[in-house]
């Protein structure tokens, strides 16, 4: 079964929504990164996950990640949206590289 939470949408097949952890505004050495100069942050919060996969003899296969679990993914997967001013990401259960374990 599909979870939701805080998230306006519901993602569709083996996708999931995600928010970005906060970017990285200063280097270890102290010094301030303008927004033109970070990366592109690669860790996020899962928010929403779709109901998964359906194989080709019409079974659903079950995402392996939750809603909650922190995930680390491809520096450029995934859409980024905007909902009432939030910006999230949906991803393809394949993008996504790891989950951080606690």
């Amino acid at each position: 079964m599909a979870t939701q939470t805080l998230v306006k949408i519901q993602p569709l097949g083996d996708r999931v929504v995600i928010r970005s952890v906060e970017k990285e505004e200063k280097t270890a050495s102290g010094i301030y990164l303008p927004d033109t100069a970070q990366e592109k942050p690669m860790k996020g919060e899962v928010l929403a996950v779709g109901p998964g996969k359906v194989l080709d003899n019409g079974t659903t296969l079950k995402l392996d990640v939750k809603v909650g679990d922190k995930i680390l993914f491809g520096k450029y997967s995934g859409t980024e949206i905007k909902i009432d001013g939030e910006e999230f990401m949906i991803l393809q259960e394949r993008e996504i590289l790891g989950i951080f374990e606690n």
